[in-house]
């Protein structure tokens, strides 16, 4: 049975000795900020852009409505996340929250969990800058992706608040192209939206075929993945100024923001194309062209390589304060730790996680992405359904005293959420189940083998004292 910890013990006693405290991050973001830098992370216009279309080709006219059923999900995970994230507020993330909660080994499988999909994510992403910088220069995918991975990372070692705005601005660019996308779209409607209850896709030779429910459920993982990113602002919680209310708010506010920017330009796309096989080609820019003109698709493929760059700085940026916090709890070697923690002096970021991040993920842009892209659905709903467990935990004993934003329908929201994730998963490709699990098992291995044996002094899961208020 593993231990839960009690985050108002002190992290350190007379048997457990210190390694180099980190020093604190700095809070100097709020609601806006925050909800800038989460929804570039979500980034919808790149998941609409590079995510979505494939999905045409098995989804066919159901792409939105699959896309809109993980959106439904989203919320209660929204749910599940905004409570634990103002109840554990701390750079760590879903380890953080699970760990205090249901137990270490817990918060470390999740947090290999949350590797899994912080590492692979950007390079996926990165990959599609090629693609829509042809109209202006030619350039192999595979170093354009690297190359935007490598800009991702100078970018990451600056502030947050500089980063903020920066983000703010690609943003706005993005979602203006997708804006355009969804009024062409629906300017050259091509079919009834009784397509979008009633699914169908191509079949070839011209005829379609319906798209059965099993498809749609097996989509949820991908459709979910599409979503993914609004969680950011729990890994932001450390720099956010009054998390209790701020967390919350920005959880939500993304969510709800990026579900519209993909899923009404997904329902322009399905109605707007000329027919089922251009659909399942997914060609964006040709259709946009077909619409308009090159101009017009030109500003749009741009706009889209712009929202890949954003992506990329943002997710840096999370995912370097997720191994900062895990270096400050201990899960690696002393000198692996102490590199991690370390802090830049002019900007406070931590620059050596940053550059662990950025450096492997330019290198993933030479692997086949193929094999990589199912791997992360699974590790996404299965990270959900962890957080959802540990959502179940966060009203017993002194948790329930602590301040901190409460889900509505607590405890059937978790409950149905586990329910329904567990079902997606039986619906995945044993391969992608496999690659998966053994990633999990040999993270087990090492907990058992290096973490566990001195859980004293290793991976003690720490939060900061003054978020950890009690009501009075």
């Amino acid at each position: 049975m593993t231990d839960t910890l009690d985050p108002l013990a002190p992290p350190h006693s007379p048997l457990v000795p210190p390694i180099e405290a980190p020093k604190a991050l700095t809070r100097s973001i709020g609601v806006v900020g925050g909800t800038l830098l989460t929804l570039s992370c979500l980034t919808p216009a790149s998941s609409l852009f590079v995510i979505v279309p494939p999905l045409f080709a098995d989804l066919g006219t159901g792409t939105a409505l699959t896309i809109v059923i993980a959106a439904v999900l989203c919320i209660a995970v929204a749910f599940c996340y905004s409570e634990l994230g103002t109840l554990i507020p701390s750079a760590g993330g879903e380890y953080a929250m699970v760990g205090t909660l249901v137990g270490r080994l817990a918060g470390w499988v999740v947090f290999v969990l949350s590797l899994i999909v912080v590492m692979i994510v950007p390079p996926i992403i990165a990959l599609g800058t090629g693609e829509y910088l042809a109209p202006i220069v030619h350039i192999n995918g595979q170093v354009a992706g690297a190359g935007v991975m490598l800009l991702a990372t100078v970018m990451g070692l600056l502030d947050l608040r500089a980063n903020a705005w920066i983000t703010g601005i690609f943003l706005f660019l993005e979602v203006v192209a997708a804006g355009i996308v969804a009024f062409l779209g629906f300017s050259h409607s091509a079919r009834s939206a009784s397509v979008l209850v009633h699914p169908v896709t191509d079949a070839g030779h011209g005829m379609s075929s319906a798209v059965t429910a099993g498809t749609i459920i097996a989509g949820l993982a991908i459709a979910l993945f599409v979503l993914q990113g609004f969680s950011t602002a729990v890994y932001l919680s450390e720099e956010m100024e009054n998390p209790k209310r701020t967390v919350s708010r920005t959880v939500l506010w993304t969510l709800a923001i990026g579900a519209l920017v993909v899923i009404v330009p997904t329902i322009a796309i399905t109605l707007g194309a000329p027919d089922l096989h251009t659909l399942a080609e997914g060609n964006l820019s040709a259709l946009v062209q077909g619409w308009s003109n090159s101009a017009v698709g030109t500003f749009i493929s741009l706009c889209i390589a712009l929202a890949i760059i954003n992506a990329g700085i943002v997710m840096v940026i999370q995912n370097s304060r997720v191994l900062y916090a895990s270096a400050r709890d201990r899960a690696w070697p002393k000198p692996v730790n102490r590199a991690f923690g370390r802090l830049g002096g002019r900007f406070g970021s931590p620059w050596v996680a940053t550059l662990a991040v950025g450096v492997p993920g330019a290198v993933l842009c030479f692997v086949p992405v193929e094999t990589l892209s199912g791997v992360t659905g699974v590790a996404v709903a299965a990270m959900y359904i962890v957080v959802a467990v540990a959502s179940l935990a966060s009203r017993r004993g002194e948790h329930k005293k602590r301040q901190a934003w409460r889900m509505p329908l607590w405890p059937a929201v978790p409950v149905l959420l586990i329910a329904v994730l567990a079902y997606v998963l039986t619906q995945q490709t044993t391969r992608d189940l496999l690659i998966t699990g053994g990633i999990v098992a040999v993270s087990c291995l090492y907990w058992l083998l290096y973490l566990r044996p001195k859980r004293e002094m290793r991976w003690v899961i720490s939060v900061p004292e003054e978020e950890l208020g009690l009501e009075v």
